[in-house]
């Protein structure tokens, strides 16, 4: 079976190379960017500015072959790729949490952007704490590490 997507708009950050990004939303705090819908899907933003963060799913367009065990930012061991977000995927999928700051026409105004400049939008979906954030979660060989991701900026490995 093959799956296509067409992008629906292009994300704009101020990062224009993977190195020395951060490699998460939380990493990004305070970090602006734009995110600019294709004329064809404008109208789909309607009631968006509602809510204060969003779900921004996307292409990694730079991302080229993977590997099943990365040793991921946060770690020195190799891990099972599906236990980590590293880029290098089968299907390069993105999804970062952003503060929706407000709705502008056809753009949208977020913070705590992670995402390389020109990145291709896939979809958006509203950020329901109720929907997406259960209570008994837990977090694998990451309990430890993701305390320090604000710390921590990507790097070439996954070129």
């Amino acid at each position: 079976m093959k799956i296509e997507y067409a992008p629906i708009g292009i994300i704009h950050s101020p990062f224009a190379d993977p190195a020395e990004m951060p490699i998460q939303p939380t990493g990004a705090a305070g970090v602006t960017g734009t995110v600019e819908m294709f004329e064809a899907f404008r109208e789909g933003l309607a009631d968006l500015d509602g809510f204060s963060h969003i779900i921004l799913l996307y292409h990694f367009h730079r991302s080229r072959g993977f590997d099943l065990r990365v040793v991921p930012f946060l770690d020195s061991q190799p891990r099972g790729l599906f236990a980590t977000r590293a880029p290098k995927r089968p299907n390069p999928i993105g999804v970062s949490v952003v503060a929706l700051d407000r709705v502008d026409g056809g753009s949208l105004h977020v913070r705590n952007v992670d995402i390389l400049d020109g990145t291709p939008l896939l979809d958006i979906k509203p950020y329901v704490p109720a929907f997406d954030a259960p209570s008994d979660v837990r977090c694998g060989w990451l309990e430890k590490a993701h305390r320090t991701v604000a710390k921590h900026r990507s790097d070439n490995r996954f070129k």
